[in-house]
């Protein structure tokens, strides 16, 4: 699958004064210094988003004259040179500015300044639901909502399996409950109705359209005649979320232009599981001739079918362009294809997260985790999302409600700190899952705690090294102690996890027994605590050396090998390619 949107948004931070310069460079995003209204003025059209680190009353003045629109406007925050505020002052799609202003101030530790009603009152933004689009009188809608009108919802029957999202569903009211006298209303449908005053259309991506075309077929004609299958089908652009294809075709022009044009994805299929469908008798217009050619006897409505999932139904079989160089069908999906991603969030510093993570949780309908992890994501969590906070050891029905949640077709971010396959919930996920209905899950990676404190040491896992939790509360002390005397035997420089706890106050003092009866007593040693945090503390030291109380449950102890050294204070394991020995 392609999807632009992956790559993130493109984001220019200017500033104007030294001291400005320096904040500017704390935010990871391409930068510029000097003549802020040139700069900004010549980057206009060619950026999604700018940082501004000057006087609100600067930025205001020199983005005026650039402004066409909320839906078309590059996203705008400003940053004062004390790097103590990030206001979402205008611009961006879909609450692109406050979006924006929450992220820069995770990552300078400021605070975020966002006016927008609909945030400042905890309302949903209904231009800003993932999985959704919106048109029609957004801003009076969202006016009177806030004013207690609170909107109704009137659902099409053509996608009565498209929930919204549970927060936003729990916050609008049925229409069974409206009282006398009007008030704004919602629809959702995902056919092209238009929308009158006090009214909002909700689309979800509900179809997916199949296509297949011949070596040398034309965009345009590609592009009209799934035009014309769509508007037979009584569908919306906006609801189409794929474009799917022979996995040979997904890089043809016509296909990429076509997926751009509608803002969707694009998803290749191998022959023979296209085949097979087709072969099924689910495809009502197979062809020899295609069958002869590319090996499945059907394109467009074998992909559509299969990208469209479990339950799907062709609304439009098969339709030839003008040309004849290109086809087109429609299949709708009844219901959401749910989703569980299992978000490693890193060691906590939003400026480690990686932008996969932050994706995912913006994206999410529901986030669930452990309190402190959905705390290390705050800045991402908005008024759409449905929070499901609980505590530690609860890890086991944490899993399953994510699961159970995915397989009833929500979209589930389940928040672990450092990386999800580290000590963390990943695994767990994959052993309950087929209990579960076997939903999608994706393991997204985070920094786990021993690269965090290998960056901060500098670099001790250069060479070959292992990781071993000295947690006895799921695995017996004698296992753990069996692998630290393999670890040590074999050389590795070893990141102890779990060191020591209130409780766990031996574990710690018998590993490091077991290295200093394997290695010399010179052999570097450090704890750091609260890797990649604030707060973050570094003891250097030997085996000789190591205190035990210098841990606890936010530290990482890393046992250096024979070959790793402190060099000006910093802890390195040659890797062995020659200049220093």
């Amino acid at each position: 699958m392609t999807d632009a949107a992956a790559a993130g948004p493109r984001v220019l931070a200017c500033s104007v004064t030294r001291a400005g310069a320096a904040v500017a460079a704390r935010l990871p995003y391409e930068r510029r210094a000097g003549d802020l209204a040139s700069t900004v003025r010549a980057r206009w059209g060619s950026v999604d988003a700018f940082v501004l680190v000057a006087a609100t009353g600067v930025a205001v003045r020199v983005v005026a004259p650039l402004l066409a629109g909320k839906a078309t406007d590059p996203a705008v925050v400003c940053v004062d040179d004390a790097g103590r505020f990030a206001v979402a002052l205008c611009g961006g799609h879909a609450g692109g500015a406050n979006r924006l202003a929450r992220e820069v101030a995770a990552l300078l530790g400021a605070t975020p300044v966002v006016t927008t009603g609909s945030d400042a009152a905890g309302v949903p933004a209904l231009d800003d639901l993932p999985g959704w689009t919106a048109s029609g009188d957004v801003a009076g809608v969202t006016r009177r909502w806030l004013d207690g009108a609170t909107p109704t919802v009137r659902v099409d029957p053509a996608v009565a399996g498209w929930p919204l999202p549970p927060a936003v569903e729990s916050a609008l009211r049925p229409a069974a409950a409206l009282p006398p006298g009007g008030a704004p209303v919602v629809w959702l449908t995902d056919a092209p109705r238009g929308a009158e005053a006090d009214e909002v259309v909700l689309r979800p991506r509900s179809v997916v359209v199949g296509v297949g075309v011949s070596s040398g077929a034309a965009p345009a004609a590609l592009l009209a005649v799934v035009r014309s299958a769509l508007a037979e089908a009584g569908v919306h652009p906006d609801s189409v979320a794929e474009v799917a294809t022979l996995d040979r075709k997904a890089a043809h022009p016509a296909v990429t232009s076509l997926a751009a044009a509608l803002g969707a994805a694009v998803r290749g299929f191998a022959a023979p599981s296209l085949a097979a469908l087709a072969r099924d008798g689910r495809t009502p217009t197979p062809s020899r001739v295609v069958d002869a050619a590319v090996g499945t006897p059907s394109v467009c409505e074998a992909a559509a079918l299969l990208a469209a999932g479990p339950g799907a139904a062709l609304v439009v079989p098969k339709r030839v362009s003008e040309t004849r160089d290109s086809t087109a069908a429609v299949a709708r999906r009844p219901r959401p294809a749910g989703h569980l991603a299992v978000v490693g969030l890193g060691p906590g510093d939003p400026a480690r997260r990686t932008p996969e993570a932050s994706a995912a949780v913006r994206s999410a309908d529901v986030v669930i985790g452990y309190s402190g992890y959905v705390a290390l994501a705050a800045d991402l969590i908005g008024p759409h999302h449905l929070v499901v906070r609980s505590a530690l050891g609860e890890e086991t029905r944490r899993c399953r409600d994510a699961l159970a949640r995915a397989a009833a077709g929500e979209r589930v971010a389940l928040v672990c700190s450092g990386d999800a396959g580290v000590y963390a919930m990943a695994s767990l996920v994959l052993e309950l899952a087929p209990d579960a209905g076997d939903p999608p899950v994706t393991v997204i990676p985070g920094v786990t705690a021993a690269l965090s404190a290998a960056a901060a040491l500098g670099a001790p896992l250069g060479h070959d090294h292992a990781a071993i939790s000295l947690s006895d509360l799921l695995t017996p002390w004698p296992v753990i102690d069996r692998r630290l005397r393999a670890a040590a035997e074999g050389d590795f420089v070893v990141s102890l996890y779990n060191p020591r706890s209130t409780r766990r106050l031996s574990q710690l003092p018998a590993a490091l027994d077991i290295f200093r009866a394997r290695r010399p007593a010179s052999t570097p040693v450090a704890v750091v605590t609260n890797a990649g945090r604030p707060g973050e503390h570094v003891v250097r030291s030997t085996l000789a050396g190591v205190r035990p109380e210098d841990a606890g449950m936010l530290s990482l102890v890393v046992v250096g090998s024979s070959a790793t050294r402190w060099i000006a204070g910093r802890m390195v394991t040659p890797r062995g390619y020659g200049g220093g020995g």
